[in-house]
């Protein structure tokens, strides 16, 4: 399925949120509660699946929301479709502060691998599916690496991660990344996690046991400030429950 043909214009700087615009009779899938607001004409209704495959049977469907279900997502997308003649606008957001990318799935060959909670929403043809780490050292050990969200398909898909998100282009070489700060990367790009080097690395070095390997030919795009590293934070500064926080 050939996926629709949509324009965005993706707004503000350090807490982003992107308008599409459709035709009629366009559509664009989000995860659930992704919307922030939308133009009268829009109607949106809620689906167990993405809508790329018209052929998909109700065991497909149900095999799709089974493994959305087991890595904690949910089951259900929502379809927003322009039933009115003129153009109408529908936005999304992220919810927590950072930033939105745009990603043609027909510049990068075809497919995006992601951080199952970095996609925010595709034209509809996208074909969004869980996969699982095919290393072993990234099921068992990569904490964020180990379920991975694949974006299939020729249109526009959109990411939205922590903080500033950096654009880096492989071309043989190899990087090296915390687990928290990889967003997704392009076919052609091989993923792995390797262990800390140095029993004091690891004890002490504060950038975690282990790092993820990014090697080969593509596209990898990364977060400065990956939201369970500000969760941290935040409950690291937090008042003790039931106690007064400082200056009062």
């Amino acid at each position: 399925m050939r996926s629709d043909e949509i324009d965005y214009q993706i707004i503000g700087h350090s807490m982003q949120l992107v308008e599409v615009t459709l035709d009629q009779g366009e559509t664009v899938v989000a995860e659930a509660g992704a919307m922030n607001y939308m133009e009268d004409g829009i109607e949106f209704e809620t689906k167990m699946g993405d809508g790329s495959d018209v052929n998909q049977g109700i065991m497909g469907k149900l095999f799709s929301a089974g493994k959305r279900m087991l890595t904690g997502e949910s089951v259900f997308m929502t379809h927003f479709s322009n039933q009115h003649p003129q153009r109408r606008i529908v936005a999304f957001a992220a919810p927590y502060p950072g930033s939105i990318i745009s990603i043609d799935l027909a510049d990068i060959g075809g497919g995006v691998t992601c951080q199952k909670d970095a996609f925010l929403c595709a034209a509809l043809g996208t074909k969004i599916d869980i996969t699982f780490s095919k290393r072993l050292g990234s099921g068992f050990f990569g904490g964020e690496g180990f379920i991975l969200e694949r974006l299939e398909g020729d249109g526009l898909a959109f990411l939205h991660a922590g903080g500033t998100i950096i654009e880096k282009e492989l071309n043989g070489e190899v990087l090296r990344v915390d687990t928290g700060c990889l967003v997704g990367f392009s076919d052609g790009v091989d993923y792995d996690i390797e262990l800390t080097k140095g029993l004091k690395s690891m004890l002490f070095g504060g950038e975690g046991l282990f790092i993820a390997t990014l090697s080969g030919h593509g596209k990898v795009w990364l977060q400065s400030l990956p939201f369970s590293r500000l969760a941290d934070r935040v409950i690291q500064h937090a008042p003790i429950h039931g106690g007064s926080s400082k200056g009062e």
